[in-house]
């Protein structure tokens, strides 16, 4: 594809992992497992292309809601994935995590940060992972930290929300995927994305290959941007 026609930020909801393990009558997070897997593929086919950010959607701020069996997979999963550095070396990808870190464990938390600081050098693709993040609840810890700084009604702009937002220094989502077959946004990046083309695929998030990328940057490249013009 052509570069010119290539989104700078991709946000990608990574869902379907329950209903794919469901689907083979496996445990869920059998499905979260495979998930994983189509993560590692989806990034590292996005560093080939050189997209300039993705967001992948790993943990919402509702998720917590979840059986604690599960909840505690995911977080094991999440922390074995970090110890193997998230394939960010050969790929010289640059790590981020958005979202409120403050109910994860200490190990975890060391462990973001200590990989977020190894990778501060690399110049490819950023990776933006979301844990704990809920667009929401972004855009209030905004707020509140323009107020504790005492910004007065004035201040408060478009331009000095967003410098305090988690995603602060990176380029607005031009590219909102959802596969599973759902269609909503289910709060991610709801400030980010309020100009993206959103595609969403029936195919499930551990089936989801470079070909299913592809498609929805074909669709992509059809869509007529205009921000509010003509």
């Amino acid at each position: 594809m052509e570069e010119k026609i290539l989104p700078r930020h991709i946000g990608i909801i990574m869902d379907g992992n329950g209903r794919w393990a469901k689907k083979r009558h496996l445990p869920r997070t059998a499905g979260h497992v495979q998930g994983a897997r189509a993560f590692r593929k989806c990034l590292r086919y996005c560093a080939d292309l050189g997209i300039e950010c993705v967001t992948f959607y790993a943990f919402s701020t509702e998720n917590w809601k979840r059986p604690q069996e599960e909840v505690d997979a995911i977080m094991k999963l999440f922390s074995d994935y970090l110890d193997e550095g998230l394939g960010m070396s050969e790929d010289d990808i640059r790590m981020k995590f958005i979202g409120d870190p403050s109910p994860l464990s200490e190990p975890l938390k060391a462990k973001m940060q200590d990989l977020t600081e190894r990778s501060s050098a690399n110049k490819g693709t950023i990776c933006c992972i979301a844990v704990n993040y809920g667009g929401r609840d972004d855009i209030v810890r905004a707020v509140r930290c323009l107020v504790r700084s005492g910004a007065s009604a004035e201040d408060i702009t478009e331009e000095s929300v967003s410098e305090q937002l988690d995603t602060a220094g990176l380029p607005d989502v031009d590219l909102l995927i959802r596969p599973s077959g759902e269609q909503r946004i289910s709060n991610f990046l709801i400030w980010q994305a309020a100009y993206a083309e959103y595609v969403f695929m029936d195919v499930l998030w551990p089936d989801f290959k470079e070909k299913d990328l592809d498609l929805a940057l074909e669709e992509y490249a059809r869509r007529n941007r205009r921000f509010g013009g003509i």
